[in-house]
């Protein structure tokens, strides 16, 4: 960092020079705290208000495709009893002819994270577009 000036008789210095090497560890600082906030990853849910649901109770048959996920871990397409084997041929036969693609994921209570995101990992490979999270009932929510 110091510098002579003038002539001496000593000779050269043997000193290292750090200045460019404090100028390449501060742009990779700024590199790499440029980098953090660019590697989370989001997931975007839609959760259907209350008001809309028991609308749709009261209005009959409804298009909307509802996958629940049981306590006991079976699977259900709309109240159908699906295996978890043929839950991606089903899901194909649903959405491959159908305009919107958007389904709703219904997880039990004791349900793992693990296991909705498989799920969803398998709906988004079967074409569906949006994916909703239903709320819990009232009556499971008060016990």
């Amino acid at each position: 960092m110091g510098m002579q000036v003038g002539g001496s008789s000593e000779g050269p210095l043997n000193e290292p020079n750090v200045v460019p090497m404090i100028d390449i560890l501060l742009v990779l600082l700024i590199i790499f705290m440029m980098q953090v906030p660019l590697q989370r990853k989001a997931m975007d849910t839609q959760v259907p208000p209350v008001e809309t649901r028991e609308q749709q109770e009261e209005g009959g048959e409804s298009d909307q495709i509802v996958l629940e996920i049981r306590a006991d871990g079976s699977l259900a397409i709309n109240n159908e009893t699906v295996s978890e084997a043929a839950l991606d041929s089903r899901l194909h036969e649903i959405y491959d002819n159908r305009p919107a693609k958007l389904m709703f994921i219904k997880p039990a209570r004791n349900r793992k994270y693990q296991e909705v995101m498989r799920v969803m990992d398998l709906a988004r490979g079967a074409g569906v577009q949006v994916i909703g999270l239903t709320p819990r009932e009232a009556e499971e929510a008060t016990q």
